[in-house]
């Protein structure tokens, strides 16, 4: 009997491989029922590629590397940029209504990029009509075995293989599911922060599991924020596009005074991580923070904006003719389960793509719109390798795969990955950990926006790594806390300010990028493992 390929996650990088696979036989676990809690159907900017005439690939290489911040795997922005014209471009024949002007397509310019590249669906509907015509296209799939409502709660196999998961149903009940190749492709971790603009469910349990198998956990410290998601106490909190800055949207102080022209050369378009940083210290000064489409948008907001018009009418704010009360909020995980540009982790027959994956194209700050993009380009890579192996019965092992975990990822697993974890850990196999109690998870979220989020000091983050651990103690081994534990570790090893990790007692960046590279047994004391670091923090 053949073993399918195991998709865990339906957001666009889930969903997208498993269009990608075909022939094989694909099991997909949507975690909620199809189309519900993927962040990628929350994307508003739309997906960045080269499709101008004035663009290039190489162009938008550059601005990834440059926006990162000095960590950025150069391969890894090459593949995204020569990639993602070609995926738009597919998606488009799958029938994803992006907007064209006549031949030509209709992009927007975002944060840090140097030409207009974002391909965009009804200014800010993309991840929403992506999604849309995805899953149309998954549900007429015959090769697709849709577990609609099923999530995974832990891997099988052990360090040297994965064999599949442990899948959790609509009712509770639990079920293994073994497979020749198992993919995460489960979101980020934003549902740890209190401001969030993605998925409360997303809690960085792909970064649990594959670690408790011994994967490598690489930069979990960097967490994007962006900086203006509307400030009305909703939660999750709707996102403001950065498409609407640059329209020539502006940001002002209650007063009405524009703050971003003194802190940066781009003003309103400078890197994510400046402006988020201007935002909060607005905010916290009690100047405040608004986004004033007025002049830029004006009484075309909702047919140009139609996803935050309505965010800003529920609210009860009308921008057409006021600014927008706007904060950072967590939005994307620039770290997460180390893989290479194919998406292979450290553990053999396990795969990660998406937000979930760290290969090194986002370094410590993403360049706008690349989520998308890097869903799709990654699926599509993956898919290329998977689909090339020979069937294969139940206990064969793949063959013609190239190696397992190639080059410099080889020597990190066998460098970094554990031995059996402590044996307090819940292993996979053994059934799904611990949940989190839901007032135990509000103030994991309160604490973890207080002290990890844009602004962070060893005072704050020791004080929330304790709390981690009592919580630990007395709840078990939780996915949330696990993976929780992960982002507060490496923020305290990381001694300096780097991209979407700001230290306000180490405000300088150090002369050398580093990477981290953490494993299970690098969470068991509140302390700093300056170790961990794949080279010194200078």
């Amino acid at each position: 009997m053949t073993r399918p390929i195991l998709i865990c996650g339906a957001g666009i990088a889930g969903l997208w491989a498993a269009l990608k696979l075909a022939p094989r036989k694909v099991v997909l676990l949507t975690g909620a029922p199809l189309g519900d809690g993927a962040a990628s159907g929350w994307a508003q900017g739309g997906v960045s590629a080269a499709l101008a005439a004035d663009d290039s690939a190489a162009l938008h290489a550059r601005d990834t590397i440059a926006a990162g911040a000095g960590l950025v795997d150069r391969e890894a922005a090459l593949a995204l940029a020569e990639g993602a014209a070609a995926e738009v471009a597919a998606l488009a024949e799958f029938g994803a209504p992006f907007e064209r002007d006549g031949e030509a397509w209709s992009l927007s310019r975002e944060a840090a990029h140097s030409r207009h590249r974002v391909a965009r669906v009804k200014g800010d509907g993309a991840g929403a009509a992506i999604m849309a015509t995805l899953i149309d296209a998954v549900r007429a799939a015959e090769h697709i075995d849709i577990r609609d409502g099923w999530k995974a709660v832990s891997l099988l196999g052990d360090a040297t293989a994965c064999t599949g998961a442990l899948a959790q149903g609509p009712d509770g009940e639990i079920e293994p599911v073994e497979a020749s190749a198992t993919l995460l492709a489960m979101g980020g971790a934003g549902g740890l922060f209190a401001l969030t603009t993605t998925p409360a469910i997303a809690q960085g349990q792909a970064m649990a599991m594959a670690a408790r198998l011994g994967a490598v956990i690489r930069d979990p410290e960097f967490v994007q924020f962006h900086p203006t998601a509307l400030n009305a106490g909703l939660d999750p909190a709707p996102l403001c596009t950065e498409a609407l800055r640059g329209e020539g949207a502006t940001l002002i102080d209650k007063t009405g005074h524009r703050f971003m022209k003194a802190i940066h050369s781009d003003a309103e378009l400078a890197p994510r991580d400046v402006v988020a940083r201007a935002v909060h210290r607005q905010n916290a000064r009690g100047k405040g923070a608004y986004l004033d489409c007025r002049a830029a948008v004006g009484e075309a907001f909702p047919e140009r904006f139609p996803a935050v018009f309505a965010a800003c009418q529920q609210a009860g704010i009308d921008p057409r003719v006021e600014p927008i009360p706007v904060a950072p909020t967590a939005h994307y995980h620039m770290g997460g389960v180390a893989t290479d540009i194919d998406g292979r982790t450290s553990v053999p027959g396990l795969y990660a793509i998406g937000e979930c994956a760290a290969t090194g194209l986002h370094g410590a700050n993403r360049l706008a719109s690349n989520s998308l993009a890097e869903g799709l380009v990654s699926a599509a890579r993956v898919a290329a390798i998977l689909r090339s192996w020979p069937l294969m019965g139940e206990e064969d092992r793949p063959q013609g795969e190239p190696e397992w975990v190639t080059g410099r990822q080889q020597q990190n697993a066998a460098r970094l990955t554990p031995s059996a974890p402590s044996g307090h850990l819940p292993l996979s196999g053994q059934g799904p950990g611990p949940s989190l109690p839901p007032l135990a998870l509000t103030r994991l979220r309160q604490a973890m926006s207080r002290h990890c989020g844009v602004e962070r000091s060893e005072a704050g983050l020791t004080e929330l790594a304790a709390l981690i651990d009592t919580m630990r103690a007395e709840h078990g081994e939780t996915d949330a806390l696990i993976a929780a534990r992960f982002i507060v570790t490496g923020a305290l090893n990381r001694r300096e300010s780097r991209g979407g990790h700001f230290r306000s007692d180490c405000p300088q960046t150090s002369t050398k990028a580093t990477h981290s590279a953490l494993c299970l047994n690098d969470l068991a004391a509140v302390t700093p493992h300056p170790a961990a670091l794949s080279g010194p923090a200078e």
